[in-house]
């Protein structure tokens, strides 16, 4: 490397594990217990004086400093292209052009006393533009101007004052009470370039577009009403009482908090068969309700509403991602109730929004919602004679998985037909790649360990001790067996690829999205620091479905990764591309774009190149990305 401290990078391959001999754990017996004097939470701030220059042994001390300094704010903003350095190997001659957009929150304390969680940071977009024949890659990186960043930030001095609450967080130097400025739309958690527009996401609100040349923000977009045809809705509940407290919610909801009508989630996705963008909506007043009522939104290229599908479900549920197949869109549901406690505190500003909801551990099993896509699938059984309702599966009794899993990302769904030529009888099979955890681990408050009373970040939330690490996010595939008429004969949960490490951001070649899949690739953990085992990810796994077998790429010591992005190739085989990722070198205050080829993944040569971004423009972890050729 030049002029940089040696690193070392670390990969394996590792055969299926067979039933008669498991794996054994590479996970330490127990943790390196605290220094008395070393505090177990730092500021989200991260102080200059916490952040080591140079890479020291292990220990609890240095462990926690790193988790701080993922989440260092960053003020400074470049929007004219800076050719990034080449600090390892070359940009391959054949990698195709394009743009890696990345996005996430940017900036998580003010300079009036007020830290926000890292979900309600601003939205700060960063963007890697690659030319392969060149050998390089440009970065920019630039604030989304949401309302709220323009009225957050005063434009001739820089300076930052928090005035909304944001879901997560209790502001300390602004108003807190009475104080009903809750959605805080950031537009920091995905990014999706489509019908040659560019968008970044947030759940809860309306994308915002923004150039994509200069990154400057367009403004926030009304993608429901743009215009196209829209198939009949889907069926739902017929109305009730809960349809008369929904009236009553929504002059609140809507004027005195100012939610939209609609909730964007932030996860879309991408039908490359039809050539179609799907998004999904539920409505402001699901929140509160004990049922939850989901819009789906289909694009063609020309960004032309050509389908909507609505559909009513009897369940209070939370949805962050979703998946879809050639004939169903998927739900894996997350049960939720009111807190009556935590929801006065709430709206008095004494806690986080978020804290009137918690989970719903009620059931052992996590429900699963296969909703008709297509409007020639009957949706509303209300219509329906009786023979047909016996024929025909009622959408609205969800297949009940034999695991009570918080889902958090899905990687893939697809879905295969078996015919029975004999009797004429079909039958099919669906297959879910995804992430969850325990909901005995999954807190609303306290994702990333944030705690909202200190402003202070505790890693200890995200690295449970030995004995409680499968609480945590790993890796699952779901398997669901339906008969002729739709009925669940069989639903089995499995590691995917009996990978038990902590693990999240499944992804895989995006051309096989809704069909079957060979590769899954994501972000786990090697589990070699003992004082973060679990979290923050340092490596890259990658999954191969058909041989059970399992390839990793890690970085160095006090190093981390964010979420991996694949890029296709030239080649026909569903491996042939890259990786992109960004490394963290928390250590020394650097971030850096990784290409990896993603067939030498396992392999001493998978690095293809490493590229340095800029001290001054150092970026706090990242959420999601995404590829867009030119």
């Amino acid at each position: 490397m030049l002029g940089h401290t040696m690193q070392v990078q670390s990969c394996n391959i590792i055969q299926p594990i067979s039933a008669a001999s498991p794996a054994k754990s590479s996970l330490p017996a127990n943790r390196v217990s605290l220094p008395v004097k070393t505090p177990r939470a730092i500021s989200i701030t991260a102080p200059s004086d916490l952040v080591s220059t140079t890479d020291v042994i292990d220990d609890s001390t240095a462990a926690f400093r790193d988790y701080q300094s993922l989440w260092v704010s960053q003020r400074s903003e470049t929007a004219a292209p800076v050719t990034l350095r080449v600090v390892d190997g070359a940009v391959p001659a054949e990698f195709p052009s394009g743009t890696y957009y990345l996005t996430g929150p940017g900036l998580f304390s003010d300079d009036h006393g007020s830290t926000v969680h890292p979900l309600d940071g601003h939205g700060y977009l960063r963007t890697f533009t690659i030319d392969g024949a060149k050998g390089e890659v440009k970065f920019m990186a630039r604030y989304i101007e949401t309302e709220a960043q323009v009225e957050e930030r005063d434009p001739e001095t820089g300076r930052w004052r928090f005035t909304h609450r944001g879901p997560f967080s209790v502001l300390k130097g602004g108003k807190m009470v009475g104080n009903t400025k809750v959605m805080k739309n950031v537009a920091n958690t995905s990014v999706v370039r489509w019908g040659g527009r560019l968008f970044c996401l947030w759940e809860g609100g309306e994308p915002y577009e923004i150039e994509s040349r200069t990154l400057e923000t367009v403004g926030k977009v009304d993608v429901i009403n743009g215009g196209g045809d829209q198939s009949a809705s889907g069926g739902g509940l017929k109305a009730d009482v809960w349809d008369v407290a929904a009236a009553m919610l929504k002059p609140i909801l809507y004027g005195v908090f100012s939610m939209p009508p609609k909730r964007f989630l932030s996860h879309y996705k991408i039908d490359a068969r039809r050539n179609r963008l799907m998004i999904l909506s539920c409505n402001a007043e699901d929140m509160l309700l004990p049922r939850s009522h989901f819009t789906f939104y289909e694009f063609d290229t020309n960004f032309k509403l050509v389908q909507r599908r609505e559909f009513t479900i009897p369940e209070h549920l939370m949805i962050h991602d979703w998946a879809f197949t050639d004939s169903h869109y998927i739900l894996f549901g997350n049960r939720i109730k009111l807190d009556i406690t935590g929801s006065m505190a709430a709206v008095c500003g004494l806690s986080p929004m978020i804290s009137a909801l918690t989970v719903n551990p009620s059931k052992p099993t996590s429900p699963i919602y296969l909703l008709p896509r297509f409007p020639g699938a009957p949706v509303d059984h209300d219509h329906h004679d009786q023979s047909n309702r016996n024929e025909i599966r009622d959408w609205r009794v969800p297949i009940e998985a034999p695991s009570q899993m918080w889902a958090l990302h899905i990687g893939n769904a697809f879905e295969e037909t078996t015919r029975d030529h004999e009797n004429g009888n079909s039958s099919s099979q669906i297959q879910i790649q995804a992430s969850g955890c325990s909901y005995r681990w999954f807190n609303f408050q306290k994702l990333f360990g944030y705690d909202w009373q200190s402003g202070k970040l505790d890693p200890a939330m995200m690295n449970l001790n030995q004995g409680k690490e499968k609480l945590l996010p790993h890796l699952v595939q779901v398997s669901i067996n339906l008969d002729s008429n739709g009925n669940c004969e069989n639903c089995t949960v499995k590691p995917l690829n009996q990978w038990s490490k902590a693990a999240d951001f499944p992804v895989i070649n995006h051309e096989f999205s809704g069909k079957r899949n060979m590769f899954t690739y994501a972000a786990t953990s090697s589990g070699s620091r003992q004082a973060l085992p679990h979290f923050p990810f340092d490596t890259v796994v990658k999954l191969n479905t058909l041989d059970k077998s399992t390839r990793t790429w890690s970085v160095g010591t006090r190093r981390f990764v964010g979420e991996p992005i694949f890029v296709p190739g030239s080649g026909t085989q569903e491996d042939d591309g890259y990786i992109l990722v960004v490394e963290y070198a928390v250590a020394t205050r650097r971030c850096y774009l990784v290409i990896l080829d993603s067939k030498r993944i396992g392999e001493a040569d998978a690095l293809a190149a490493r590229l340095e971004v800029p001290k001054n423009l150092n970026f706090p972890l990242g959420f999601h990305g995404f590829w867009a050729p030119s």
